[in-house]
Protein backbone atom coordinates (compact mmCIF):
# COMPACT_ATOMS: atom_id res chain seq x y z
CA UNK A 1 0.00 0.00 0.00
CA UNK A 2 1.43 3.38 -0.94
CA UNK A 3 1.27 6.47 1.29
CA UNK A 4 -1.56 8.13 -0.66
CA UNK A 5 -3.80 5.06 -0.34
CA UNK A 6 -2.94 4.75 3.36
CA UNK A 7 -3.90 8.38 3.98
CA UNK A 8 -7.12 7.94 2.02
CA UNK A 9 -8.17 4.99 4.21
CA UNK A 10 -6.84 5.98 7.63
CA UNK A 11 -6.45 9.78 7.81
CA UNK A 12 -9.16 12.08 9.10
CA UNK A 13 -10.19 15.36 7.48
CA UNK A 14 -7.27 17.18 9.17
CA UNK A 15 -4.73 14.83 7.61
CA UNK A 16 -3.91 13.12 10.93
CA UNK A 17 -4.03 9.32 11.12
CA UNK A 18 -7.02 8.00 13.09
CA UNK A 19 -5.23 5.39 15.17
CA UNK A 20 -8.50 3.70 16.21
CA UNK A 21 -8.99 2.59 12.59
CA UNK A 22 -5.60 0.83 12.68
CA UNK A 23 -6.63 -1.62 15.45
CA UNK A 24 -7.28 -5.16 14.20
CA UNK A 25 -7.67 -8.84 15.11
CA UNK A 26 -5.91 -11.71 13.39
CA UNK A 27 -5.47 -15.46 13.78
CA UNK A 28 -2.34 -17.60 13.87
CA UNK A 29 -1.51 -19.46 10.66
CA UNK A 30 -0.72 -22.63 12.60
CA UNK A 31 -3.71 -22.47 14.96
CA UNK A 32 -6.79 -20.52 13.75
CA UNK A 33 -8.22 -20.57 17.29
CA UNK A 34 -5.21 -18.55 18.50
CA UNK A 35 -6.29 -14.92 18.08
CA UNK A 36 -4.32 -11.74 18.69
CA UNK A 37 -5.45 -8.11 18.92
CA UNK A 38 -3.18 -5.28 17.73
CA UNK A 39 -3.94 -2.02 19.54
CA UNK A 40 -2.58 1.37 18.46
CA UNK A 41 -2.64 3.82 21.35
CA UNK A 42 -3.67 7.46 20.82
CA UNK A 43 -1.78 8.71 23.85
CA UNK A 44 1.85 9.81 23.75
CA UNK A 45 2.46 8.29 27.19
CA UNK A 46 0.64 5.00 27.82
CA UNK A 47 -0.63 4.66 31.37
CA UNK A 48 -2.89 2.39 33.38
CA UNK A 49 -6.02 3.91 31.80
CA UNK A 50 -4.94 2.85 28.30
CA UNK A 51 -3.99 -0.60 29.57
CA UNK A 52 -7.46 -0.98 31.12
CA UNK A 53 -8.98 -0.04 27.77
CA UNK A 54 -6.89 -2.72 25.99
CA UNK A 55 -7.70 -5.35 28.64
CA UNK A 56 -11.41 -4.49 28.35
CA UNK A 57 -11.30 -5.15 24.60
CA UNK A 58 -9.42 -8.42 25.09
CA UNK A 59 -11.90 -9.57 27.75
CA UNK A 60 -14.92 -8.56 25.65
CA UNK A 61 -13.66 -10.47 22.60
CA UNK A 62 -12.27 -13.42 24.64
CA UNK A 63 -8.76 -13.00 23.24
CA UNK A 64 -5.69 -13.99 25.28
CA UNK A 65 -2.97 -12.24 23.25
CA UNK A 66 -2.45 -8.56 22.56
CA UNK A 67 0.12 -6.15 21.21
CA UNK A 68 0.05 -2.47 22.10
CA UNK A 69 1.89 0.01 19.87
CA UNK A 70 2.40 3.52 21.21
CA UNK A 71 3.96 6.70 19.80
CA UNK A 72 5.87 7.84 22.89
CA UNK A 73 6.64 5.91 26.03
CA UNK A 74 4.99 3.63 28.59
CA UNK A 75 4.77 4.47 32.27
CA UNK A 76 6.24 2.06 34.84
CA UNK A 77 2.77 1.46 36.27
CA UNK A 78 1.50 0.38 32.83
CA UNK A 79 4.41 -2.06 32.58
CA UNK A 80 3.38 -3.43 35.99
CA UNK A 81 -0.10 -4.08 34.58
CA UNK A 82 1.48 -6.19 31.82
CA UNK A 83 3.45 -8.16 34.41
CA UNK A 84 0.40 -8.57 36.68
CA UNK A 85 -1.79 -9.84 33.84
CA UNK A 86 0.85 -12.26 32.49
CA UNK A 87 -1.02 -15.29 33.87
CA UNK A 88 -4.25 -14.39 32.09
CA UNK A 89 -3.07 -12.50 28.99
CA UNK A 90 0.03 -12.54 26.83
CA UNK A 91 0.71 -8.86 26.23
CA UNK A 92 3.56 -7.37 24.21
CA UNK A 93 4.45 -3.70 23.90
CA UNK A 94 6.32 -1.81 21.21
CA UNK A 95 7.15 1.85 20.74
CA UNK A 96 6.58 3.07 17.18
CA UNK A 97 10.27 3.97 16.99
CA UNK A 98 11.12 0.27 17.51
CA UNK A 99 9.04 -0.69 14.48
CA UNK A 100 10.30 1.85 11.93
CA UNK A 101 12.95 -0.56 10.64
CA UNK A 102 12.51 -4.30 10.16
CA UNK A 103 15.55 -5.53 12.07
CA UNK A 104 15.42 -9.00 10.50
CA UNK A 105 16.29 -7.43 7.13
CA UNK A 106 19.43 -5.72 8.43
CA UNK A 107 22.69 -7.02 6.90
CA UNK A 108 24.32 -7.60 10.30
CA UNK A 109 21.40 -9.64 11.72
CA UNK A 110 21.70 -13.33 10.78
CA UNK A 111 18.68 -15.43 9.79
CA UNK A 112 16.64 -16.57 12.81
CA UNK A 113 14.14 -19.44 12.68
CA UNK A 114 11.92 -20.38 15.64
CA UNK A 115 11.83 -24.14 16.18
CA UNK A 116 8.61 -26.02 16.87
CA UNK A 117 8.41 -28.07 20.11
CA UNK A 118 9.02 -31.24 18.08
CA UNK A 119 12.07 -29.76 16.33
CA UNK A 120 13.38 -28.66 19.73
CA UNK A 121 12.95 -32.18 21.09
CA UNK A 122 14.78 -33.66 18.07
CA UNK A 123 17.61 -31.15 18.46
CA UNK A 124 18.10 -32.01 22.14
CA UNK A 125 18.04 -35.75 21.38
CA UNK A 126 20.39 -35.46 18.39
CA UNK A 127 23.09 -33.66 20.35
CA UNK A 128 22.25 -35.35 23.70
CA UNK A 129 21.71 -32.02 25.43
CA UNK A 130 19.60 -30.68 28.23
CA UNK A 131 17.85 -27.33 27.79
CA UNK A 132 20.25 -25.74 30.27
CA UNK A 133 23.24 -26.63 28.05
CA UNK A 134 22.06 -24.52 25.11
CA UNK A 135 23.40 -20.97 24.71
CA UNK A 136 20.83 -18.35 25.67
CA UNK A 137 19.00 -15.48 24.03
CA UNK A 138 17.33 -12.94 26.28
CA UNK A 139 13.60 -12.17 26.23
CA UNK A 140 14.48 -8.50 25.75
CA UNK A 141 16.67 -9.18 22.68
CA UNK A 142 15.22 -7.21 19.75
CA UNK A 143 14.97 -10.30 17.53
CA UNK A 144 13.35 -12.30 20.36
CA UNK A 145 10.78 -9.52 20.77
CA UNK A 146 10.23 -9.43 17.00
CA UNK A 147 9.37 -13.14 16.91
CA UNK A 148 7.45 -13.06 20.21
CA UNK A 149 9.69 -15.65 21.85
CA UNK A 150 8.75 -17.00 25.26
CA UNK A 151 10.85 -18.80 27.87
CA UNK A 152 11.86 -22.21 26.59
CA UNK A 153 11.53 -21.43 22.87
CA UNK A 154 14.56 -22.37 20.79
CA UNK A 155 15.75 -20.36 17.80
CA UNK A 156 18.08 -21.55 15.04
CA UNK A 157 20.51 -18.84 13.94
CA UNK A 158 22.14 -19.31 10.53
CA UNK A 159 25.23 -17.17 9.87
CA UNK A 160 27.48 -16.99 6.83
CA UNK A 161 30.86 -18.66 7.33
CA UNK A 162 34.02 -18.26 5.26
CA UNK A 163 35.10 -21.88 5.78
CA UNK A 164 31.84 -23.84 5.59
CA UNK A 165 29.50 -21.51 3.71
CA UNK A 166 27.01 -21.21 6.54
CA UNK A 167 27.00 -21.99 10.23
CA UNK A 168 23.95 -22.87 12.35
CA UNK A 169 23.76 -22.30 16.08
CA UNK A 170 20.86 -22.69 18.47
CA UNK A 171 19.79 -20.53 21.38
CA UNK A 172 17.13 -20.98 24.01
CA UNK A 173 15.09 -18.05 25.24
CA UNK A 174 15.29 -17.48 28.99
Amino acid sequence: MDLATFRLHYANSGGMVDRNQLNFFTNSRDNPADQIFIFFSDEKSVGVKTMRKLLGILEEKSIQRGIIIFPGNMTPSARKVIAAMAQQYRLEEFAEADLLVNITHHTLVPRHEVLSPEQKKQLLQKYRLKETQLPRIQLADPVARYYGLRRGHVVKITRPSETSGRYASYRICF
